[in-house]
């Protein structure tokens, strides 16, 4: 089974959190983050969202950030599902998934997982608003959530 998706496709977190489950009899544990497209951002109504990525790159920085989290935490496996294209307002948009002999791990590897996929994966994303469409800038606090993990993102403004 592939760690790393990025499709244009939605995905299923039953299925999915399913398989990666039964691929180890030791998993006691299976955390999972689903992101959602958001109705408002910065106070404005978000109708859809555009993203973009450079195939091959981005697989291989989320297949390292994968890696690291597999050296980090004691946890069994991880997958990461990343939409790309136009999605509309609440539509899935990434999954992250990680199993792991007991919770704990597992929670700080997926939320391990997620902060450095906000800052260091490449995605490009365009909000379209009532006021038309722009691209995100990176935030300061993704950057800090960052670094409580050691891990300089160094993106935002």
């Amino acid at each position: 089974m592939a760690r790393v998706c990025i499709q244009t496709t939605d995905f299923d977190l039953s299925k999915e959190a399913d398989a990666l489950r039964l691929e180890d009899g030791g998993v006691g544990a299976v955390v999972a983050f689903v992101g959602t497209v958001r109705e408002h951002s910065s106070g404005a109504a978000v109708s859809a969202m555009e993203l973009e990525h450079y195939p091959g790159m981005t697989e291989a920085a989320i297949e390292a950030m994968v890696e690291a989290a597999l050296a980090r935490f004691d946890i069994r496996a991880a997958k990461v599902i990343h939409r790309v294209g136009r999605l509309e307002a609440r539509d899935q948009i990434v999954l992250v998934l990680v199993t792991s002999a007991h919770r704990g791990q597992a929670f700080q590897a997926c939320e391990f997982l997620m902060d450095y996929l906000k800052t260091q994966a490449p995605f490009w994303k365009k909000e379209h608003t009532p006021d038309g469409a722009h691209w995100v800038d990176a935030r300061v606090a993704d950057d800090e959530a960052l670094a409580r993990w050691g891990i300089s993102g160094g993106n935002a403004a």
